[in-house]
């Protein structure tokens, strides 16, 4: 039987083992995808370091980008030879209906998490259910799409469910993995985007990125000056610092909404503020592969682009620690070489 390169976790902290499994045959409604490229995300870390219960071995990865390769029985939607990714959201079980409007967390089955309770994109193939796959631009190389199937949707999804609307205020917290997005997405969309970060030195960066504004919260109060450009109308908050969250709440305009999407295990929020002025913190998490698609989409046609370093798929134990030590800039890709 044929064979393929994968990497997998066989127990919770332990090290990445590449082994050779057997090519694996797609069942009804599924697909079999020849991998090309596949984002390391800092959600690896969960069968990575046992954060959730996880059915070992497992390989990781769920920002994946290649080429149908087979077809189950049933599957209409592919075909053989098609530019696919795959995301967090692994596709529907239908059970209880919570997947379907991308509150993966929220299913009760835990069946369909890409890389968490089914093998992911760190190996040369993979299976995906068919509901689960988007389809990539030809103006998307697979380097380029990979991270744009979970940091990509996640900014992308959240910003157009904050309720922001072109010509708003708008302000991006952090400009790394996330942030370098978020810029990007929110520019094009049309805010006004006032970019956060630590030092004087990201403001050119920033402003490639399409920032009307930069402030560097090492310098400045960034609220009171959100404030003195009439309150944010939105903030993006992809950095993983309470502190550095909290220091931006108060630039929220009224009916000013602060959107989270980067996980911190606690964060103090002004409940009088809040109150007064009917503003709100949300949370936001990843999306289906329809949000995909239409994140891929906005990509291909406005320039976004993720800025990448590339790793070979043997080293993907390098590549995991690199994204982990928050040095990487900005996002970190496994290339299979398919």
């Amino acid at each position: 039987m044929a064979k393929m390169r994968a990497v997998q976790v066989s127990r919770a902290h332990g090290p990445f083992e590449i082994v050779e499994r057997d090519i694996p045959e797609p069942g009804p409604g599924n697909v079999r995808v020849k991998v090309q490229a596949c984002g390391v995300c800092h959600s690896d870390s969960i069968p990575k370091e046992g954060i959730m219960p996880v059915p070992y071995p497992r390989v990781p990865g769920h920002e994946v980008v290649g080429v149908v390769d087979a077809v189950g029985p049933g599957v209409v939607a592919w075909k053989v030879g098609e530019r696919v990714g795959a995301g967090w959201h692994g596709g529907n079980c239908g059970y209880c209906g919570n997947c379907r409007r991308g509150d993966t967390f929220a299913c009760q089955t835990a069946t369909h998490i890409t890389g968490i309770t089914s093998d992911g994109g760190y190996a040369d193939f993979m299976i995906a259910r068919s509901e689960a796959l988007a389809l990539i631009p030809d103006a998307l190389t697979p380097e380029e799409a990979a991270p744009l199937m979970c940091a990509g949707v996640t900014t992308f999804n959240c910003l157009r469910n904050s309720g922001a609307r072109p010509g708003d205020l708008v302000a991006i917290l952090g400009l790394g993995g996330l942030g370098h997005l978020g810029v990007q997405f929110a520019a094009k969309a049309g805010y006004r985007v006032v970019a956060i970060a630590r030092g004087k030195d990201k403001e050119p960066l920033a402003k490639q990125l399409g920032a009307w504004r930069y402030l560097d919260s090492q310098s400045q109060d960034p609220a009171a000056e959100l404030q003195k450009l009439g309150g944010a109308r939105v903030v993006l908050a992809t950095v993983t610092n309470a502190e550095a969250m909290s220091a931006v709440m108060g630039g929220l305009g009224v009916h000013g909404r602060f959107m989270i999407i980067g996980a911190v295990p606690a964060l103090t929020v002004p409940s009088l503020q809040l109150l007064t002025f009917r503003q709100a913190v949300q949370g936001w998490y990843s999306g289906t592969a329809s949000d995909s698609q239409d994140t891929l989409k906005f990509s291909a046609l406005e320039g976004v682009r993720s800025m990448n370093e590339v790793y070979p798929l043997e080293k993907a134990e390098e590549a995991y620690q690199r994204m982990m030590s928050g040095k990487a800039r900005f996002r970190v890709v496994l290339k299979t070489g398919n």
